[in-house]
């Protein structure tokens, strides 16, 4: 451990405890001499300002005054190796998710992160190269439309804008009570409360143009009804739940849906044969299918016979593509 992180340790624990901590607590959790741990301790008082007091006793202890322990804080930012690795991997987060949009506006943050990176000030630059983040399926979207929709989110003002439907192409023109951002499956969706439907609604932010913010203060919607509505069905499609979906995987497919994260609320148990059973709750079907085939014959819906039934047909859909396009090659 270096002098910066054992600085930081020592303050840490020095904040946390009620109570004198022995010197030789001290020693052991920070890894050093008796004579180092007297400079570092002399430093954190001296130096950072820290309120350190010695306790006499049968073995020396440290503590800081309990007076000034709650409102004191180490200037600046101090991070551990590891909290140093967090802040790396979101470095590079910021820098490949989204760039086109948030590359603008997070600019001035990105460039503080970087010279946090270096090696305590000493110059000499982090791996930033072993850690890679890969998007997959992410919309374009216009960075002004983004920062106007968050802009007016965070300081709960209400939105107008135009948005047109990808699943009907419909062009439709909306005043919301913006809610929340949700950041899924690499893009952004927009949950608020419709003016002119009255209800909840979620909105693909890459379909909105036109945004503007309003003077007139957003309606605020509990966050439980939120969540009732708009997280208690499967994947991003808002409604309460219709049904709750049985899908079985083949003790193949197992070792990996028995460690995913389909829903909050999922259930999920190994079978005696290997197999493993999920239960999901749904609203929209459309999803929840796309992901079920993605595992193709390794996943089987086994009820309710009617998201049953509508796999079947998409399934004798897509075979019926495949022999139009062999009838067509010959």
């Amino acid at each position: 451990m270096d002098r910066y992180e054992r600085i930081l340790s020592l303050h840490r624990l020095l904040k946390s405890a009620h109570y004198p901590v022995p010197l030789s607590r001290l020693m052991d959790e920070l890894e050093c001499s008796r004579a180092t741990l007297y400079r570092d301790v002399a430093f954190l008082r001296d130096a950072l300002g820290a309120p350190v007091q010695s306790v006499a006793g049968e073995q020396a202890s440290f503590r800081y005054d309990a007076s000034e322990a709650d409102s004191f804080e180490l200037p600046g930012l101090w991070l551990t190796s590891d909290e140093l690795a967090a802040l790396m991997a979101l470095n590079e987060l910021i820098g490949r998710s989204d760039p086109g949009v948030l590359a603008g506006a997070l600019a001035p943050f990105k460039a503080r992160i970087e010279r946090l990176l270096s090696d305590h000030g000493s110059g000499k630059a982090l791996p930033v190269d072993r850690i890679r983040v890969i998007s997959w399926g992410a919309r374009k979207m216009d960075q002004q439309v983004f920062r106007i929709v968050a802009g007016a989110t965070l300081e709960r003002r209400q939105l107008t804008f135009r948005y047109r439907a990808r699943t009907t192409n419909a062009d439709s023109k909306r005043t919301v009570s913006p809610q929340r951002l949700t950041h899924y499956r690499d893009n952004w969706y927009l949950d608020v409360w419709d003016h002119d439907r009255e209800a909840l609604r979620s909105f693909a932010v890459d379909r909105i143009a036109d945004p503007q913010s309003l003077e007139a203060k957003a309606k605020d919607v509990d966050d439980a009804e939120l969540n009732d509505l708009l997280a208690s069905s499967y994947g991003i499609f808002a409604g309460k739940p219709k049904a709750w979906a049985t899908i079985r995987f083949s003790s193949h497919a197992a070792r990996w849906v028995a460690d995913e994260h389909w829903h909050s609320q999922q259930k999920g148990e190994s079978l005696p044969d290997g197999r493993y059973e999920l239960k999901v709750p749904y609203s929209n079907s459309r999803e929840l299918l796309m992901d079920v085939l993605k595992y193709g014959p390794d996943a089987e819906i086994v009820s309710p016979l009617p998201l049953r039934e509508e796999m079947k047909i998409l399934l004798q859909l897509a075979l019926t593509g495949y022999q139009n396009s062999s009838n067509n090659h010959h």
